[in-house]
């Protein structure tokens, strides 16, 4: 089974993205792992457009993806592949372990495992970065959108089956990880997601 990587480039406000296919030179073939890994990757850059400033690697973070794998189809519980964007951020104010339903946060917290514990209900836990697609017929539009999807980058309360595929299409990380990566982030921020 292939697992996806996942980057988010923090670029310029003022930069303007035609499409996602202008986009492919921020990563460098040494930004490419060669192999499968379960890692979010945060790199900087002022813009797609000088690619002659090396990219900086702000931080490194365990995820999960999907255990059913990488896919963009419309109920498939895989984790889509390509470009993304940062649409919102969700739970700014929200305690560590709040759980959220359709976005909103419910007022209550969930118990965080360490350990390899599996609990039945797909909970999101802490912080949401909703992700758009942004390649047509990839992972926007009919059947394949991300959106549509409710793909998130969020908080999990099983933190020790991170850095196994153990989702349903959503990228999970640990409980203060994603706090930090949503201070960090901006509204509109992408993210590549690949194999």
């Amino acid at each position: 089974m292939f697992l996806p990587n996942i980057y988010i480039g923090l670029i310029s406000s003022k930069t303007k993205l035609a499409s996602a296919d202008i986009w492919p030179g921020f990563f460098g073939d040494d930004a490419i792992a060669k192999l499968p890994q379960q890692v979010l990757r945060l790199l900087e850059r002022n813009t797609p457009q000088e690619p002659e400033l090396p990219q900086a690697l702000e931080s490194t973070y365990p995820v999960s993806t999907s255990k059913y794998g990488v896919g963009n189809e419309e109920y498939s519980k895989k984790t889509p592949l390509g470009t993304h964007s940062t649409l919102e951020k969700i739970g700014e104010a929200a305690r560590m372990g709040a759980i959220f339903e359709s976005r909103e946060n419910t007022g209550r917290i969930a118990t965080i495992y360490t350990d390899t514990t599996d609990i039945e209900e797909e909970l999101i836990t802490t912080r949401i970065l909703l992700l758009k697609g942004m390649v047509p017929g990839l992972n926007e539009g009919g059947g394949v959108d991300s959106y549509a999807r409710r793909i998130y980058i969020h908080g999990t309360p099983e933190e020790g089956l991170i850095g196994n595929p153990a989702s349903n299409g959503c990228v999970r990380m640990r409980n203060e990880d994603i706090m930090e990566l949503f201070d960090i982030v901006p509204r509109g921020a992408l993210v590549r997601i690949h194999e």
